[in-house]
């Protein structure tokens, strides 16, 4: 080997090490990312599982984990739930990851969406507002949508986005999943937000 090509090789090697030494990853993110990320830390909800409301920005150095559904959903929200209380576990449970539901039925879900919420993570968040308005500002940021209509016999119908969200410490919406992300991407995805990685 030429000196030359010796020390390319060299640089090669170095700037490789480098790389894994300060935990520099290459794989792509399984979530998106929205450019700008909008900036949800001014807004906040009810907590219904405080009784104090809650500002939409994660502890320093976490994550806040933000789901739009209701509790009589029999398939998108349980399957969410469970998944991302698995990704979490897969993750190693990061004390900084907390968990946050909107109800986007607040009407049936006011009384309840504490214990919906707390049984699959206990300390998460049950958000409930009665006020229209403000929900919908709260929802326009994520992209989250929704629509709830009463039939003729009095049954509500409920029609909502799937999307989970993670909200960083600055109030950023730093990444979504769309339903049916494979589990094992999303916590390697919340891994790599917790080591400060963004897309």
């Amino acid at each position: 080997m030429t000196p030359t090509r010796r020390l390319l090789a060299l640089v090669v090697a170095t700037a490789a090490f480098a790389a894994l030494s300060a935990g520099c990853s290459t794989r792509e993110f399984a979530g998106f990312v929205r450019e700008p990320a909008p900036d949800v830390s001014a807004l906040s909800l009810p907590d219904t599982s405080t009784g104090d409301d809650l500002t939409l920005r994660a502890r320093p150095g976490g994550l806040l984990m933000v789901y739009f559904g209701y509790t009589n959903c029999p398939d998108y929200c349980p399957t969410t739930m469970s998944e991302l209380k698995i990704a979490l576990r897969r993750a190693g449970d990061p004390a900084a990851v907390d968990v946050a539901m909107v109800t986007v039925d607040p009407d049936r879900d006011g009384p309840i969406l504490a214990d919906y919420v707390g049984s699959f993570f206990p300390g998460g968040h049950a958000l409930v507002t009665y006020d229209d308005a403000l929900l919908a500002e709260v929802a326009a940021p994520f992209g989250a949508s929704y629509l709830v209509s009463t039939d003729d016999d009095g049954s509500v119908e409920v029609a909502h986005s799937t999307a989970l969200y993670a909200v960083d410490d600055t109030g950023r919406l730093v990444m979504t999943w769309p339903f049916g992300i494979d589990i094992d991407e999303m916590a390697a995805d919340i891994k790599d937000l917790l080591d400060g990685r963004r897309a």
